[in-house]
């Protein structure tokens, strides 16, 4: 089973922003040091999802675990931006899913050095010094997809859940051809 666990998504409000009144304005859920970051981050609780306002008027929503949700706070973002009168109307219709943070399990132990070789080293990317999972780039495919030793799977870049779980079933498709060669 596929589980989103991380959505970004992306919006513009469509004017430019002096970000250090923005955060006066709307208080201790806003977070503004530009000698850190360019961004002002918003948090309307803890755990929640983030956002980061540009000064150009662009945001960022990371960390949602459903389009759902991620709707909903780009939608109390703009309230509250409305509410305090930094924009005409609570609206943006730049807003847009940008990439899904999904995981996966094999449910079964991996040789990432023969599924390295068995995926196609052109599609692949494999240094345990660096990083202790296979990077995998499937053809045809808008995801990355990242394969530890222990089975876990980690999918990103994908534009819906539906591209994750044909991305993951197209995976389990190839892994389970290449263990049937062993």
């Amino acid at each position: 089973m596929v589980e989103i666990v991380n959505i970004v998504a992306s919006g513009s409000l469509g004017i430019e922003l002096d970000l250090e009144n923005v955060c006066h304005d709307i208080g201790s859920i806003g977070e503004y040091d530009p000698d850190k970051y360019p961004g002002m981050y918003l948090r309307f609780e803890e755990d929640a999802p983030l956002i980061t306002l540009y000064r150009t008027g662009k945001y960022i929503v990371t960390g949602a675990d459903s389009k759902e949700e991620a709707y909903s706070f780009r939608n109390r973002f703009l309230s509250l931006l409305a509410e305090r009168g930094m924009i005409e109307s609570p609206d943006d219709e730049w807003f847009r899913i940008q990439n899904l943070v999904c995981t996966a399990e094999l449910r079964e132990s991996l040789n990432l050095n023969a599924l390295a070789i068995g995926l196609g080293l052109e599609k692949t990317e494999y240094e345990p010094e660096q990083f202790p999972g296979l990077i995998y780039r499937p053809a045809g495919a808008d995801s990355v997809v990242l394969l530890f030793a222990s089975g876990r799977v980690v999918i990103t870049g994908s534009p819906d859940l539906d591209a994750a779980e044909q991305t993951f079933a197209a995976l389990q498709d190839d892994v389970t051809d290449l263990l049937a060669v062993d």
